[in-house]
């Protein structure tokens, strides 16, 4: 079989063994060979391979595909079809671009709308009036920048059929006024149940096929090779199969975790733990977990700091301060049955409090299942103590970070909402370095844009890739090249338990690589937001080129 030789390239390979080289070669879809050119050549020889395909790349910057190890494929897909508002800085802006979508489609049955920051509705509370002010005739749904409230106006309250009377759901909250009337937010699980719910509902399989193709295509076009799922549905799995059945193949390989959430219920909760581990026997009985696989479970511990929803050791700057979503007497027999079972835990903990007691919850299922080894996640950690962090070396769990999170551009409110030392002490990179606890690097697309270099940009800077032109958030805290790049790759590949498949330019692993038009290590971080992806290669073939 013809091999592929690419030479005349700058490789960095994120294995820590030897992370540069110059040439690689692909045969069958995995790499066989890598270092030098005279290296590669000889190795070749060796191995008897004398059908050579020889591709020059004229010096240009080439790495393993970019592995988003924190993502929600179908829902990013869906968002880039709805009305952008992460740019808008005032009400008035958004109500502008709401009118704008409306006239656009006069016939649109209702609108939907994500991205849009606390910051700009100001001190007041988002209200359905103030969407009703530009549109009022057809629902319209904006999700939050961070995708853990959505604000509706009257017109989608009446059509969710959400009165007085309507329930808040464990782990979740109707905003209401004094009489107790709905005023037009819903969070956390309020957003989840009812608002995903009912649209999921009104979704066919088609369109959810075509959000994920859609998904898809957006991460070949800026270098992304894997993507970790961190809340599929049996819609999206569904979907998936399905591009699998026609295609023989994904675009690229998934890995996914099941989310489930509070019922209250005990026995409920064992349940959707049960059905992950029948759907991931199954997939991988039928072979389709080489490119669809389940990895295990996302509990949603707590919301998120701009809506005051994190739980936290301290209130915030209102004096407010809320429960976690799960609390640990219900978390525990569900992470214990997971364990059990080897699924691998995912644990959302935004807020300081929650991320103790994620801790505490695998701590009680190394009691309940024995010592042996695991990997297990802790996602986001923007609010964390440096004594969480040791624990977390101590357990061996993975921490999940999201640069983009951190994006100076997104942070006033987070800091308005903390107002004391808290603020100044998010996302604290340094010390999982100081105290050796595995990380990997993603974006939670599409609560932040899904880009790699921009959000590479923030991790080795603390600046915003949104606006530039603002202060660094704690710039000593950012990673040097080398480890950044290491971590959206190698470091994702490790998180998702796959590492030994792909995630870095090495003999045996899948030949999944990306070729810049930049050099990140010896470039200016501000040419990253203006770099490109110039081809994204997936198992040795083809996925994208630039135009």
């Amino acid at each position: 079989m013809t091999a592929q030789l690419f030479t005349d390239a700058v490789v960095f390979t994120a294995d820590r063994d030897r992370l540069h080289a110059d040439a690689f070669a692909v045969q069958d879809g995995v790499f066989v060979a890598v270092g030098t050119d005279a290296e590669v050549r000889a190795e070749l020889d060796r191995r008897g391979i004398r059908d050579v395909e020889e591709t020059g790349l004229d010096g240009a910057f080439a790495l393993p595909g970019i592995v988003d190890s924190h993502a929600h494929l179908a829902m990013f897909g869906e968002a880039l079809g709805k009305v952008q508002l992460r740019d808008c800085a005032s009400l008035e802006e958004i109500r502008a671009r709401l009118r704008k979508a409306r006239a656009a489609k006069p016939e649109a049955r209702r609108i939907l709308g994500v991205g849009w920051l606390f910051d700009a509705v100001g001190d007041a509370h988002p209200t359905a009036a103030m969407i009703d002010a530009a549109v009022p005739d057809v629902p319209v749904y904006l999700d939050a920048n961070d995708l853990h409230s959505c604000w509706v106006n009257s017109a989608a309250l009446a059509e969710l059929g959400i009165t007085s009377s309507t329930p808040d759901p464990i782990g979740g909250e109707i905003a209401r006024d004094a009489d107790g009337r709905a005023t037009g937010m819903l969070y956390e699980t309020a957003c989840t149940q009812y608002v995903w719910g009912f649209l999921g509902a009104q979704t066919t399989p088609d369109e959810l096929v075509t959000r994920l193709e859609t998904a898809f295509g957006g991460y070949l076009a800026d270098g992304v090779t894997t993507v970790t799922d961190m809340a599929l549905t049996q819609a999206e799995v569904a979907g998936m199969r399905g591009i699998l059945a026609r295609d023989g193949r994904l675009p690229f390989p998934v890995t996914g975790h099941l989310l489930v959430e509070p019922s209250g219920d005990t026995a409920t909760d064992l349940a959707v733990v049960e059905e992950t581990v029948r759907l991931r026997d199954e997939l991988a009985r039928t072979g389709e977990d080489e490119w669809l696989g389940v990895a295990g479970m996302k509990l949603i511990m707590d919301g998120v700091i701009d809506a005051c929803t994190a739980a936290m050791r301290a209130p915030y700057a209102n004096g407010s301060n809320c429960d976690p979503i799960w609390s640990y007497e219900a978390a525990c027999p569900v992470a214990a049955a997971a364990d059990a079972a080897g699924l691998q835990i995912a644990m959302h903990a935004i807020g300081d409090r929650t991320s103790e007691i994620a801790l505490d919850v695998l701590e009680h299922c190394i009691r309940t299942n024995g010592e042996r080894a695991r990997r297990h996640r802790v996602e986001h950690l923007e609010s964390v103590t440096e004594q969480t962090i040791e624990r977390m070396a101590r357990l061996g769990v993975v921490a999940s970070m999201q640069p983009v999170h951190c994006d100076p551009a997104v942070l006033s409110n987070w800091k308005a909402v903390l107002a004391d030392e808290r603020q100044e002490l998010g996302f604290p990179w340094q010390w999982l370095r100081a105290h050796g606890v595995a990380y990997a690097l993603s974006t939670d697309a599409p609560t932040a844009p899904h880009q790699p270099l921009p959000n590479l940009y923030i991790a080795l800077t603390g600046k915003s890739a949104l606006n530039p032109s603002l202060d660094a958030y704690h710039p000593e805290r950012a990673f040097s090249p080398e480890d950044a790049l290491v971590a959206f790759t190698h470091g994702g590949a490790y998180a998702g338990g796959f590492e030994e498949r792909r995630g870095r330019i090495a003999p045996g692993l899948e030949a999944n690589f990306v070729v810049l038009d930049t050099d990140p290590l010896t470039a200016a971080p501000e040419e990253l937001l203006s770099a490109s992806v110039r081809a994204t290669y997936v198992r040795g073939g083809s996925a994208y080129v630039a135009a």
